[in-house]
């Protein structure tokens, strides 16, 4: 049984705002200055550790893990108690969800979120009945672009990686379905510093009206 394998942030749901307002806040707190909203869209991938080094990193800071352990932490309180104030689906989500289930798809979501993160954002939004599984960041050994990941949700999700597409927003999703030998469809609306044409996805979208053609395009190049 395949299964379609969702990144989050910046491919199912809109975060930025929140993870903006986040980084500031933690930034400013300590001392630092602010991080432009257009430079943290292309910081956005790898999680929220990573997304607190580049932010550090941008304020010419020589950080440590020692240094950085107090920051992160109050990096995830902050985001947990304000985890969905203004992040919200992309347009034609729910209705592209509900069309795949109601075809026999399974579902998985992989995100390099960390579970602690990921699990009350998809409460919060209402999305975590459409899934099959939800892996995080740290669900497994390796995050994205590592296989693991990719690979355990679609074995979480109770299907097999033949015939498996994995959708996705940024470099880190396309390595990670390669890496996992899946084709992987990209939208062009989420958080990357490269335009995704330039990474060499099977297909790009620009609305989730257009998943299910783009699907249906993969499969039928599918070898049968």
């Amino acid at each position: 049984m395949p299964v379609l394998v969702f990144d989050l942030d910046g491919t199912l749901v809109s975060s930025m705002d929140d993870l903006t307002a986040t980084l500031n806040a933690v930034l400013v707190k300590a001392g630092y200055q602010a991080i432009a909203p257009e430079s943290v869209r292309t910081m956005i991938g790898h999680g929220a550790k990573v997304l607190l080094q580049r932010g550090l990193t941008a304020n010419g800071v020589d950080w440590t893990e020692e240094s950085l352990a107090p920051l992160y932490r109050d990096f995830l309180d902050y985001y947990e108690a304000n985890i969905a104030v203004h992040t919200r689906p992309f347009p034609g989500v729910i209705d592209a969800l509900e069309s795949f289930r109601a075809e026999g798809w399974k579902l998985a979501v992989c995100t390099n979120k960390v579970e602690r993160l990921t699990l009350p954002l998809m409460e919060a939004l209402d999305l975590t009945r459409h899934f099959d599984t939800i892996v995080g960041g740290d669900t497994f050994s390796k995050a994205k672009p590592d296989a693991e990941p990719v690979l355990g949700a679609i074995a979480r999700a109770g299907g097999s990686a033949d015939g498996s597409i994995m959708i996705g927003d940024s470099v880190t999703d396309i390595d990670a379905a390669r890496a996992a030998r899946i084709p992987v469809v990209a939208v062009d609306f989420g958080y990357t510093p490269v335009p995704v044409t330039e990474l060499g996805p099977d297909v790009v979208i620009s609305h989730f009206n257009e998943l299910a053609g783009a699907i249906s395009r993969i499969r039928a190049d599918q070898p049968a």
